[in-house]
């Protein structure tokens, strides 16, 4: 233990800067408690706040604009595997697209203060053509609060903090035995969150080919497109499907059969948006399972505008 905390003393930004990168380039390393601690050994040494405030919303700018430069290039590809391999499968689901088609860039300044929505705000602002000066500007902003709010914490409560450091000291090598057990607890609690959720959003599926004959037969069902208005316009649709860019969009009248798909991994934002579907009074909602992806594999038209 004696040799963390002397780690922190001695390199405190550089750890504050690599804790920060990592968590916000979406690795399960929280950043919050090294800013705090931090924050307050420096108040304790009466040494300026302002270094470490810099550093971490310098850390979590740099990580953001990757983000931000793989959505530019590689869009809804990159979305697809963040929702495949996130912790935060939620953060993946309609919800999150309808936020930012509504307040854009500016949305960046609370992204990271938002659940599930910061891990791909950054993304879509690459995807959706966001400029990158807009882009620096707004998610500056939201680096430098996220930030401040850690090291003012630090900052006013770090008599307390100290305690903690203290006892976690008097443990020897079981203080260190316990930090490291609040962390795989922290990733344990990610890891069960999202077995949960994927678990909530199984329902049955529509195959392509089911899909197909009901179109072909002339008893096609409604169809919902939940994918974002670039990808849209970049790979086409399924013939005849409505789109819905937020839930706020779905004012339709109960149907026996809705079909929704999306470009996620899982049908997740397909899936949200049947169940909520449900609730609203409509008697069959399914996802395609594969979604848009899957129904071009199989060589079926696609309409374009």
């Amino acid at each position: 233990m004696d040799a963390l905390l002397h780690l922190i003393q001695t390199y405190g930004l550089l750890v504050v800067f690599v804790s920060v990168f990592l968590d916000q380039g979406g690795l399960p390393v929280p950043a919050y408690p090294p800013i705090i601690v931090t924050a307050a050994i420096a108040v304790d040494q009466q040494q300026s706040l302002w270094p470490i405030l810099l550093i971490a919303a310098l850390a979590a700018l740099l990580a953001d604009s990757l983000w931000y430069l793989g959505g530019r290039r590689i869009g809804a590809a990159l979305l697809r595997l963040m929702c495949k391999v996130s912790l935060s499968p939620d953060s993946c689901v309609l919800m999150t697209r309808g936020v930012y088609a509504r307040w854009g860039a500016p949305s960046l300044v609370v992204a990271k203060f938002v659940p599930g929505f910061a891990a791909v705000a950054t993304t879509l602002a690459g995807e959706t053509g966001t400029s990158a000066r807009r882009f620096a500007f707004y998610d500056g902003i939201g680096a430098l609060l996220w930030a401040g709010l850690a090291v003012a914490v630090g900052a006013v409560f770090h008599e307390a903090v100290n305690d903690v450091l203290a006892s976690l000291e008097t443990l020897g090598r079981y203080g260190l035995l316990l930090v490291v057990a609040a962390i795989a607890a922290f990733v344990g609690y990610k890891l069960l969150k999202r077995r949960l959720f994927l678990r909530e959003l199984r329902m049955a599926r529509i195959t392509v080919p089911e899909l197909y004959r009901l179109l072909e037969d002339g008893n096609g069902p409604m169809i919902l497109d939940v994918r974002s208005q670039p990808q849209r316009d970049a790979s086409g649709w399924i013939p005849g499907a409505v789109f819905v860019a937020s839930l706020a969009d779905v004012a339709l009248e109960p149907r026996d059969e809705v079909i929704v798909y999306c470009d996620c991994p899982n049908e997740a934002s397909a899936a949200v948006l049947a169940r909520e579907l449900r609730r609203r009074g409509f008697k069959r909602v399914r996802p395609l399972a594969g979604g848009f992806e899957a129904w071009r594999e199989h060589g079926h038209l696609v309409a374009h505008a």
